[in-house]
């Protein structure tokens, strides 16, 4: 009788099977099947397989239970910033205040040291050069350099409240620079005499620019709320501001993007002098 040989057993003259190489691809198929997971599928079959009791359920319950909870735990985590960002944000928010709130001193020391400049001038030149001295003064009003005070509005513009916290996705929910200088165009067009953001005057010099998540005004950094204070007739420019496209857009950045703003008027607004402009070419007159 001829000896029957599985395809995957034939054997060389020496011995050695023909598929030696190929051991592992043998195995997966001539044994698909882990035997471990045979062996319980045989009990199974059998009646041999132990039964899970009351106590093993309820164990493997909990640890479903468990490993759902730290899934959502995670989940949540990942979602929400952490702690450590949102009290750094505010860590450099408070930073930023403080150092306004120094340069709000300085300026004051500023205002000073120009009054008593003023004030030594006239006494040093005499009362032929009163009006020459009035004259200077008018014109510093006009040019931004001179502290002036009186009635007008006032347009409070905020990021939302998600963006204050610093949560993910809401960076168009924050005051752009290109928001401010739209508010600051239409309160000029609405007859504003003198203009300060956050207690900073503009002038012909001055420029509101972004940098990172601040605004600068005149290269001071900013944070919300951003208070843009216009003086000059308050019902006249709250009339005629309601009629300019920036009201417009106020509306627009409330609708669309939570960022709140108010207008109000004032009797007495209290507005610092900008910085001077230098001095760079001096031509003798004929």
């Amino acid at each position: 009788m001829r000896s029957q040989q599985a395809p995957g057993a034939l054997r060389t003259a020496t011995g050695r099977r023909v598929d030696a190489s190929m051991t592992l691809l043998n195995e997966v198929i001539e044994r698909p099947l882990d035997p471990g997971y045979a062996a319980a599928a045989e009990d199974r079959r059998t009646g041999r397989a132990k039964r899970p009791t009351v106590a093993g359920r309820a164990l493997q319950f909990a640890l479903a239970v468990v490993l759902g909870l730290v899934c959502v735990w995670a989940a949540r985590e990942l979602r929400v910033p952490t702690g450590g960002v949102t009290s750094a944000s505010s860590v450099l928010a408070d930073e930023l205040r403080e150092r306004s709130a120094v340069g709000d001193d300085l300026l004051a020391e500023n205002e000073q040291l120009r009054a008593e400049i003023t004030e030594l001038q006239g006494a040093l030149l005499g009362p032929e050069a009163q009006a020459l001295l009035e004259e200077t003064a008018t014109l510093a009003i006009w040019a931004g350099t001179a502290a002036v005070h009186g009635p007008g509005v006032q347009v409070t513009m905020e990021d939302s409240e998600r963006a204050a916290q610093g949560e993910p996705g809401t960076e168009n929910e924050r005051v752009r620079d290109g928001d401010v200088q739209i508010v600051v165009n239409g309160l000029w067009a609405a007859g504003a005499e003198a203009i300060a953001v956050n207690g900073h005057r503009l002038t012909s010099r001055t420029a509101i620019r972004t940098a990172g998540d601040a605004i600068l005004v005149d290269l001071q950094p900013l944070v919300s709320p951003y208070v843009i204070s216009a003086i000059g007739d308050p019902d006249e420019m709250r009339t005629e501001f309601a009629r300019t496209t920036a009201a417009a857009a106020l509306n627009l950045l409330a609708s669309q993007y939570s960022i709140a703003s108010t207008i109000q008027t004032a009797e007495d607004l209290q507005l610092p002098g900008g910085s001077g402009a230098a001095l760079r070419y001096v031509t003798e007159s004929s």
